[in-house]
């Protein structure tokens, strides 16, 4: 298995994974301070790493 395809698996999955805190926010409070952070790192993680598995197929 190629190293870049990997890299787009794991991607997608913490797109995944900040797509799922993203959702579970709380009825009457909404999101949280900690929440947000979160979905915000993975999804910057996601991204990266899905940059990574484009560049190392191309």
């Amino acid at each position: 298995m190629n190293f870049g395809l990997v890299l787009l698996l794991l991607g997608g999955f913490l797109l995944g994974g900040a797509w799922s805190i993203w959702r579970s926010d709380d009825d009457t409070k909404g999101r949280t301070g900690p929440q947000v952070a979160m979905a915000a790192v993975l999804l910057a993680s996601a991204l990266l790493a899905s940059a990574a598995g484009i560049l190392r197929l191309v």
